[in-house]
């Protein structure tokens, strides 16, 4: 799964309604955006009013479109002056509201970034917190009623172990010491061991990819059969 990561950023003029404060992230913080606009949609909206509501980052099915500076604070989470708001990254997933397939690929493109984001700061699961735990709203709504936080969590956890990959077996490698006077004894050999009908095979023209064993098993075979 891949989504397109961009910063559409709220201008430094709207900071003392949205992002007045200066933060050290400690806390990601999920959120469903109850409504079925896009995350551009999202971003735009809430950059351009004049809301004491805000929030870093949007996710929906193409896009995780980041707003404010993970070191400025924003108003997410109900709280006040409490950590929710003054500590926490507040991330928005669309497509809520109806759910289905959109949200689906919303929800685990969240899954995917949060990972990302937990990595980057060398955080734990113990980091990712709902908006619920804050000031016990119910949101996130979908992933809440759904009964799949605990999965949610497991699915990040998921998400940030290592990648492992498997290398295909490699081929032995084929090793022929034969010397260019030897291979075409050994040609010429089995040239005329075909014609006259001791081998039913003309293995001439396979010389020259042969390993030892091979070229030796075959002499072999036409030395027994001249006996």
């Amino acid at each position: 799964m891949a989504y397109t990561f961009k910063q559409t950023l709220l201008p430094a003029s709207k900071y003392p309604i949205k992002a007045p404060y200066t933060m050290t992230p400690q806390f990601v913080t999920v959120h469903n955006t109850a409504n079925d606009a896009s995350a551009a949609n999202e971003i735009k909206y809430m950059t351009t009013n004049d809301n004491q509501v805000s929030y870093h980052v949007a996710v929906d099915d193409i896009e995780v479109i980041q707003a404010i500076p993970f070191n400025r604070n924003a108003w997410h989470c109900g709280d006040g002056q409490g950590k929710g708001n003054r500590q926490s990254i507040g991330i928005e997933i669309c497509y809520s509201k109806s759910g289905g397939a959109r949200y689906a690929v919303a929800e685990e493109n969240a899954v995917q970034y949060i990972a990302k984001l937990l990595k980057e700061y060398g955080w734990g699961i113990d980091r990712v917190k709902k908006h619920q735990d804050w000031n016990g709203k119910y949101c996130p709504h979908r992933i809440l009623s759904e009964g799949r936080w605990n999965n949610f969590l497991k699915r990040i956890e998921q998400a940030m172990k290592p990648v492992v990959t498997i290398k295909p077996k490699e081929e032995p490698q084929v090793t022929n010491t034969l010397t260019s006077t030897a291979k075409q004894d050994l040609r010429d050999l089995l040239k005329e061991t075909h014609k006259r009908g001791i081998m039913k095979v003309d293995h001439s023209d396979r010389v020259d990819c042969m390993s030892d064993g091979e070229a030796l098993g075959l002499l072999i075979s036409v030395v027994k059969r001249t006996l």
